[in-house]
């Protein structure tokens, strides 16, 4: 399949997105990558953004997306058939829950979405049963948009902070171009 893969500034789980992309590659899914403003231009301790781009570039064997005026075109390209958001931070599934496109992964998705294709976010924040939630369950009612299952990640120390799967992003991806949610959504 040909799968965008949108990364937003969830940079702790940085270390997870490129063995998952690389898995993606090796069983033959052709990967356009897009990075919102933050990963392309954020050094972190986890990782810094040119390191991360060049990683990205080399696994995929394609340029990543990194500007609103190059992602707008893959609506009309209409050459994807899913999208992915991993991680998708809080701040990302707010500004798509309100159909604000101010970075190139919302107009990346705002695009693929024209299609009608399936949307997949794999949820990667600290506030997910928090301020995000109410973004989380308005998305969940939305036509083509689908889920990564998900699960508190340390519910002593962060008990609002939930991350996805990284290891069912493919099967979610599978089940949503046949128009179905994979489940549980909630581990």
């Amino acid at each position: 399949m040909n799968i965008g893969f949108c990364v937003t500034g969830s940079y702790c789980t940085f270390s997870k997105v490129l063995p998952l992309l690389k898995e993606l590659v090796d069983k033959g899914h052709r990967i356009k990558p897009v990075f919102s403003y933050n990963v392309h231009s954020t050094d972190t301790r986890f990782y810094k953004a040119r390191d991360f781009y060049l990683d990205v570039e080399e696994v995929t064997g394609v340029t990543p997306i990194t500007t609103i005026f190059d992602a707008e075109p893959i609506g009309p390209q209409k050459d994807l058939d899913a999208m992915v958001i991993c991680p998708a931070t809080g701040n990302t599934l707010a500004k798509l829950n309100h159909a604000i496109t101010d970075t190139p992964v919302l107009m990346a998705a705002k695009a693929h979405l024209r299609n009608q294709k399936p949307l997949i976010i794999a949820v990667s924040t600290n506030d997910a049963l928090g301020g995000s939630f109410v973004n989380i369950a308005s998305l969940m009612n939305k036509k083509n948009i689908y889920f990564v299952p998900m699960k508190q990640d340390d519910c002593i120390k962060k008990p609002n902070s939930v991350l996805a799967d990284f290891t069912l992003v493919e099967s979610t991806v599978l089940n949503a171009v046949n128009g179905a949610q994979i489940q549980p959504i909630f581990l």
